[in-house]
């Protein structure tokens, strides 16, 4: 059911009579958890109507290159980038023929050129066009340049003819292009991550606060939704976008991201505690700006609540992962951050490292869990985010399959 949850599919429709068999892909599609946009040639338009797919798709269909409104706003520009995989079915003896081509005279051979996204065609026509040297010739090229051909099946034609070309089935279709993308680890489940730092009052203009850029967290909300789940991310204040499908809610201070956590965490499979919350506040913020009439300037500061032992603490409690930003001894802190806090998994890393950590790009991670460990060597946070959502899937997986690995009972020890 969720092999294509929060993935973007963008249809492509060309003439030929099997565009009737899109209009229940674009259903399936939706079925299976994709977001669904459809863009038809001008030939498409006359064996199957927009509106058709629009109710099935829930979104605007596109048919012109030219369509004022849409083209104002760089669209065809938008849709290649918007797509996670492209699926021109019907792919038409013609379009097969531009793609290979390379033209850009219309709507959808403009954005198949324009777009990064793994590109599909299931190849639907007459028996006698599907052998002719031509069309070998361009599927030959085509597959050359990484596009995958589904299909076409056997059988009776409308022509009367019978013999290879048939459009593979929708449901067919629907299991071709899931093939496409990594298996969905997460898909149907609910993450709830934190990012970000937090920024505790001293007066009205002064804040305690830390060096953590939040995008290491942003990423991981990312890999997770890219990962088929569905995710709520809780910011700190950062200077980052949102990251696309993925629900944001944007706090200041410590108690605020509690808060903010308390409020859908009995709605979570997994927790992922990526923010550096303040270990402590001024106890009584001041109401107006402090002037500098002393040498020195004494706060009593106070804890803030442990967020990450208050979500590990609860009765069920979702499948915990926190960070270990450390300066020295980063596995013995590491693990007993770990055991204090009875979490499932903490994913440490050097911040006084060049290059690495905060307000960097890049970082490196050492994943711990119960009886293992693993490196995360030197890469993107993006590509890092991937490889431990990876992580947390396998090991959520296994202590799902087996309750009872959790090792320690939970007690609510507050170390950093």
């Amino acid at each position: 059911m969720f092999e294509l949850s929060n993935k973007r599919v963008l249809i492509g429709v060309s003439g030929g009579i099997a565009a009737y068999k899109s209009a229940e892909l674009v259903r399936r599609l939706r079925e299976a958890g994709a977001e669904v946009r459809v863009v038809m040639t001008a030939g498409a338009t006359r064996f199957i109507t927009p509106l058709t797919l629009q109710a099935l798709s829930g979104r605007p269909v596109r048919t012109g290159l030219f369509e004022v409104e849409a083209e104002a706003a760089m669209s065809h520009i938008e849709l290649a980038r918007w797509a996670d995989a492209v699926l021109i079915a019907p792919a038409s003896a013609n379009t097969l023929a531009r793609l290979a081509q390379g033209l850009a005279d219309d709507l959808l051979s403009t954005l198949c050129l324009a777009t990064r996204a793994p590109l599909l065609a299931a190849p639907a026509m007459n028996q006698a066009m599907w052998e002719h040297p031509a069309t070998r010739a361009n599927l030959a090229l085509l597959r050359e340049r990484g596009v995958r051909i589904l299909g076409p099946a056997s059988g009776s034609q409308a022509c009367g003819e019978i013999g290879p070309g048939r459009m593979l089935e929708p449901d067919e279709l629907v299991a071709g292009l899931a093939t496409t993308f990594a298996p969905g680890a997460l898909a149907g489940l609910r993450v709830l991550v934190t990012a970000g730092p937090t920024r505790e009052a001293i007066d009205p203009v002064r804040f305690i606060s830390n060096r953590s850029s939040g995008k290491m967290g942003y990423a991981v909300a990312a890999a997770a939704a890219e990962a088929g789940a569905r995710v709520v991310l809780v910011s700190g204040p950062v200077a980052l976008t949102p990251p696309d499908r993925v629900d944001c809610i944007r706090v200041e201070t410590a108690a605020e991201m509690h808060a903010a956590v308390l409020g859908h965490i009995a709605d979570c499979d997994i927790f992922i505690g990526a923010a550096a919350v303040a270990d402590y506040r001024p106890g009584a913020p001041a109401a107006q700006k402090l002037k500098k009439r002393s040498p020195l300037l004494r706060l009593d500061l106070e804890r803030t609540t442990d967020i990450l032992a208050a979500v590990a603490a609860r009765h069920p409690a979702p499948f915990t992962v926190g960070f270990a930003a450390e300066t020295e001894r980063l596995a013995e802190h590491a693990r007993t951050k770990r055991m204090a806090k009875s979490l499932d998994m903490v994913a440490a890393n050097w911040v006084n490292v060049p290059g690495l950590g905060f307000d960097a790009d890049d970082n490196a991670l050492t994943i711990y869990w119960e009886g293992g460990e693993c490196d995360l060597q030197q890469a993107s946070k993006t590509q890092l985010a991937r490889a431990l959502i990876a992580q947390i899937a396998a090991r959520y997986t296994a202590k799902t399959q087996n309750p009872s690995s959790r090792d320690t009972p939970r007690h609510a020890d507050d170390s950093a």
